[in-house]
């Protein structure tokens, strides 16, 4: 691509409570990195934006960060809004599994996931960390389908061989085929064609501990140090998997995972409601982050992440659809039930419970709060320089445009109101145009 110059009204997060809105002026390169942010009224901004090829924002529109979904089953989507009434266990069993064993059909595969990365983009997602399935040559489809729309996607082939646990139909044979099919899959996704920037990334991806043998999990701990390539699990998802590991091993599944060599820098650790302080800290030493996925723990988790506490701690944490353990393809939706979740722990639910003793207190986060969770959050969780419009990012962004879908940004509003705002009303069909990389991949401007 050539050097882009965009001149736009900009609300970008500064620290996790507080963002700031700003005329601002953007040189991006080549490369699709942000090279000069200019604030109106000084030298540059005049210079940047008098350039005959500069691109001017309209004065409706509010140009943000791209928003990173950290936990996303891609599998999932055909089945997204069903059997969420169903246990956890059943759930995997009886509606997950067979599907999820359907993509040994490429061209199946190849259908579903052109799909999902256009919903994706459409929604405002320039980043996503994917769980695809055991099959090679689907999963190797969704990382090509990201390069092909240009999202940046990291995508994990899912390795899973205990036969206690995972139906004969769907589960490698033995922990050296999961490991060797991992092993080929990280070089495949690598030397894809058009891939020379890296904007797919493969990633380590053991289920979780239930669905893997330890010899599994050992051999993944060593290929993630041998490789250097990212990790992605769950981990505490539910009372069940976090009983079955303290009952397996005797640890906590950050323990566990940090036994294996599977707890490493931007390792993201998928729910995690029942990690304890000391499994916090664990998570910090080793610069791994959460993956905070509102909507599905509510049908799924049995508990709600504390995610007062977890950013008080200075954990890092994003957050994610978990399609189809979630219902909706947005991380603004998820960031809205984010508040929602942090106000009902707060609280509590139960009426017949006294006020003092219903709820957690000091559980609530902010909507500037979510809104970073749902930016540079989840950018930081990946160690990905994205999420804030700064020099020396990727220009991720998105246009929002304003009076659309309940959207109604006022000119008198400051930062603030305009991030509660946003996080609270903003839809795929406020998001008009979207960048990964400095390159335009979605524009409805004028749909």
């Amino acid at each position: 691509m050539s050097e882009l110059v965009i001149t736009a009204r900009v609300l970008s997060p500064v620290t996790p409570q507080a963002a700031v809105m700003e005329d601002v002026a953007f040189l991006i390169d080549e490369r699709g990195n942000i090279q000069e942010r200019a604030v109106k009224g000084g030298a540059l901004y005049a210079a940047l934006s008098a350039r005959e090829d500069v691109r001017r924002m309209p004065s409706d529109s509010l140009l943000i960060p791209g928003v990173t979904d950290l936990h996303i089953h891609a599998p999932q989507w055909p089945q997204a809004g069903m059997a969420l009434d169903e246990p956890l266990e059943r759930w995997l069993g009886v509606y997950t599994f067979p599907l999820e064993s359907r993509y040994d059909d490429v061209f199946f595969a190849e259908e579903v996931y052109s799909d999902l990365v256009r919903t994706l983009l459409e929604n405002g997602t320039t980043t996503a960390l994917y769980f695809a399935t055991i099959h090679e040559e689907s999963s190797l489809a969704l990382a090509r389908i990201c390069l092909e729309q240009g999202q940046r996607g990291f995508v994990g082939l899912v390795a899973m061989d205990n036969a206690a646990l995972c139906p004969p139909t769907y589960r490698h044979a033995n922990a050296q085929q999961a490991l060797d099919a991992t092993r080929r899959f990280i070089a495949a996704v690598r030397a894809l064609p058009g891939n020379e920037g890296g904007l797919a990334q493969p990633v380590i991806t053991p289920r979780f501990i239930p669905a893997c043998s330890d010899a599994l999990l050992e051999g993944l701990g060593e290929l993630a140090a041998e490789t250097g390539v990212r990790v992605q699990t769950h981990a505490s998802e539910s009372d069940w998997e976090h009983r079955h590991v303290l009952e397996r091993t005797g640890k906590t599944d950050t323990e566990a995972l940090d036994g294996f060599g599977l707890l490493r820098d931007a390792t993201v650790l998928a729910h995690a409601g029942f990690l304890n302080a000391t499994d916090r800290a664990r998570v910090r030493a080793r610069n791994a982050a959460l993956a905070h996925c509102p909507i599905s723990n509510a049908f799924f988790a049995g508990a709600a992440l504390p995610v007062r506490t977890v950013l008080d701690e200075h954990t890092r944490c994003g957050l994610g659809t978990d399609i189809s353990g979630g219902y909706s393809p947005s991380i603004f939706e998820n960031a809205r039930q984010a508040v929602v979740t942090s106000r009902l722990l707060e609280s509590g639910v139960d009426p017949d419970r006294s006020p003092g003793e219903r709820g957690r207190p000091d559980s609530r986060i902010t909507f500037q709060e979510a809104f970073w969770l749902a930016t540079r959050g989840g950018a930081e969780a990946l160690g990905t320089s994205a999420g804030q419009l700064l020099p020396g990012q990727a220009f991720d962004a998105l246009e929002i445009r304003n009076g659309r879908r309940g959207l109604r940004l006022s000119p008198t509003d400051d930062a603030e109101r305009c991030v509660q705002k946003i996080v609270c009303h903003v839809t795929a069909e406020n998001i008009v145009r979207v960048w990964v990389n400095g390159r335009m991949v979605v524009d409805k401007a004028y749909n």
